[in-house]
């Protein structure tokens, strides 16, 4: 049986992005691993099951620009009310990107970016029963 197991993010200073992940958007820090041979250093953090791995390359720089506005590819995470979660990361001073945009009784959203330009994904879900399964 396969299921996803993580979601992987390159990132450009990985404590820096343990930081954000744990102090701006609440995941769990699980372990650090520098792995000099084969040239990367890496780390995962977990939220209500599922994991993110941050992946810092130890020989080529990794930035990715957060203004591309194709805001693909990016990681989701759920919100029970999109606008005091978009109160909260501009009090965290989180880079918001656009939105809360919505889909009148479907979903509402907004995009945000971590200190990498990876772009995040706030989401609310409107309707009874979601497109997957949130617990």
């Amino acid at each position: 049986m396969i299921k996803l197991d993580h979601i992987a993010v390159g990132v450009s200073n990985l404590d820096a992005a343990i930081d954000f992940y744990e102090q701006k958007i609440g995941l769990k820090f699980l372990f650090k691993k520098v792995d000099e041979a084969h040239g990367e250093a890496f780390a995962y953090l977990e939220m209500k099951g599922a994991r993110l791995e941050l992946l810092q390359s130890l020989r080529l720089p990794k930035s990715r620009a957060a203004d591309d506005h194709s805001f693909c590819p990016h990681m989701a995470f759920a919100s029970n009310d999109i606008h005091a979660t978009e109160q909260d990361l501009r009090g965290k001073q989180v880079i918001l990107l656009k939105g809360p945009m919505e889909i009148p009784g479907m979903v509402r959203w907004l995009y945000a970016a971590d200190p990498d330009g990876n772009v995040l994904e706030f989401v609310q879900w409107l309707q009874q029963e979601k497109p997957i399964n949130q617990t």
